[in-house]
């Protein structure tokens, strides 16, 4: 599991935002082409891009960037000159307003055919998907399931807002009027429901009040609550929050791997189907429920703090 607890932004046009992203403890990096560029910029972004995938410190980062959509003239030539450049420093392109599954697969053909051109290991760049209108939110499910270069799912809040007519101008923030429950709940689980049919990721999209990092962290564990994997985050003041919001705690990281152990005792050895950790009762699907915050803990570089002693040892 690649750890996507945050996901920040950069704009491609600015070298400086770029080189101070390196030292940031977001755990991925997207380099944006798209709406963080004015047009006039997009193609010097480019070249920014490239320079900074070939030549900046990266460690432990996933490293992404965000191409035009393909309703544009730019986006052909932004996958074309990014993947030729800097392919081998690259590991997803993250694809906008993915409305069809037809948006998918052409960019997994268009990153075969050059990493066929320049002998890149083929199938070892990733897409993203961002889901950011109606219309992709009703394909969703066949857009999951275009592509195996597939990783995440991603929420574009701004545009689908717009395009579902919610009557507020903040993006992440519940519509003035909606008094009763989430409005957001519903888009959130159909994005979540796509991505685990496919085995996929799914990140929250972001919080545009960048400097009111309580609201922004209250947004985060909304989406943390129903298992989304990571956010995207805008600023370097969400960062921290993020990482903490998507990580398990401590004690429940410890609990999984006892759950875990315990489990793997009772059944290995004992030839038990269930058993109790404690007052605890543990099956099947507590294992299964302990290897979610296992994966993530181990993801978020936990360390355990306790063993597991079967009885009588």
């Amino acid at each position: 599991m690649r750890s996507r607890r945050t996901t920040l932004a950069v704009p491609g046009s600015n070298p400086r935002f770029i080189e101070k992203a390196q030292g940031l403890p977001a755990d991925e990096i997207f380099l944006d082409l798209e709406d963080a560029v004015a047009p006039s910029a997009k193609e010097e972004a480019r070249k920014n891009v490239v320079a900074a995938l070939n030549e900046g410190d990266w460690a432990g980062k996933i490293r992404v960037v965000r191409i035009n959509d393909l309703e544009t003239h730019w986006a052909y030539r932004d996958v074309i000159e990014v993947v030729e450049g800097a392919g081998a420093a690259l590991d997803c392109v993250m694809l906008p307003k993915v409305q069809d599954p037809s948006h998918v697969r052409w960019l997994d053909r268009l990153l075969t055919q050059i990493e066929g051109a320049m002998g890149f290991e083929p199938g070892r760049i990733g897409i993203e998907a961002q889901i950011e209108d109606a219309r992709g939110m009703v394909a969703i499910d066949a857009i999951a399931a275009s592509s195996p270069r597939l990783e995440t799912l991603v929420f574009g809040p701004g545009d689908f807002m717009a395009s579902i007519n919610m009557k507020t101008l903040v993006v992440g923030e519940q519509p003035p009027g909606y008094t009763e429950g989430d409005a957001y709940h519903y888009i959130l689980m159909r994005i979540l429901m796509a991505a685990r049919a496919q085995d996929l990721q799914a990140i929250d999209g972001p919080y545009f009040n960048v400097r009111d990092v309580d609201a922004f962290t209250r947004a985060a564990r909304r989406s943390a609550a129903l298992g989304f994997d990571g956010k995207w985050v805008l600023h370097p003041a969400q960062i921290d929050a993020g990482n903490e919001v998507f990580s398990p705690t401590q004690e429940d990281y410890d609990h999984a791997e006892l759950i875990l152990d315990a489990y793997d005792h009772y059944t290995r050895v004992e030839g038990r189907g269930a058993a109790m950790l404690g007052d605890e009762m543990i099956d099947e699907a507590s294992r299964k429920m302990a290897l979610v915050i296992s994966a993530k803990g181990r993801a978020a570089g936990l360390a355990r703090t306790s063993a597991f002693e079967p009885p009588g040892a």
